[in-house]
């Protein structure tokens, strides 16, 4: 299944060069009056090599059709990650390698959706907004709301994202899985 470049995922499975491979970041660039590009840090399935590559906004991605098993995260135990099936309860353990980035996005409980190929869990696939509390960041300023300054803030799971000079610590904010990036307040 094609797919735009734009609509690339961690934690996604394409097929690039006749090989698979997990996506393990994506970012979306805009150089100047240049073009813009997708710059995407991919892990070949069958070696475990990574690399980056840079895609044209425009260019078709073939999306490998993978076994999608709805799960939930429970819990890490240092580099493993610990899920359940939601319908039959059985537990699977994937390691840092195979998720990439989106560790920075997972909290207990959170509904997630797993890609097995070939009875192998290969990756996963993230909900497009997560809510996260931030636990450190500068103090906040009252009057500046509309504002194109922005501060680094870091998350419970110690995801740093730019929101605006009114955010707090202790406030719930909305992040966009796949630019990483603030939306708004939760």
């Amino acid at each position: 299944m094609a797919i735009p470049a734009t609509q690339m995922r961690p934690g996604m499975i394409i097929k690039h060069n006749d090989k698979l491979h997990l996506v393990f970041s994506v970012e979306h660039r805009t150089p100047g009056n240049l073009r813009a590009f997708i710059q995407a840090k991919l892990r070949n399935l069958s070696s475990g090599a990574m690399f980056e590559h840079r895609f044209r906004s425009g260019d078709a991605i073939d999306r490998v059709v993978v076994d999608e098993v709805a799960m939930e995260y429970l819990y890490n135990d240092g580099d493993d990650y610990i899920f359940m099936d939601t319908t039959t309860y059985e537990q699977t353990t994937l390691s840092r390698e195979i998720l990439g980035d989106a560790v920075d996005y997972l909290l207990p409980n959170i509904g997630i959706s797993v890609s097995f190929y070939d009875g192998k869990a290969v990756g996963i696939e993230l909900p497009q907004v997560v809510e996260m509390t931030v636990v450190e960041t500068e103090p906040g300023i009252k009057s500046a709301t509309a504002s194109s300054v922005t501060k680094p803030a870091k998350t419970e799971t110690g995801l740093v994202v730019q929101v605006p000079p009114f955010i707090n610590e202790g406030e719930k904010i909305r992040i966009d899985t796949s630019e990483g990036a603030y939306m708004s307040r939760a």
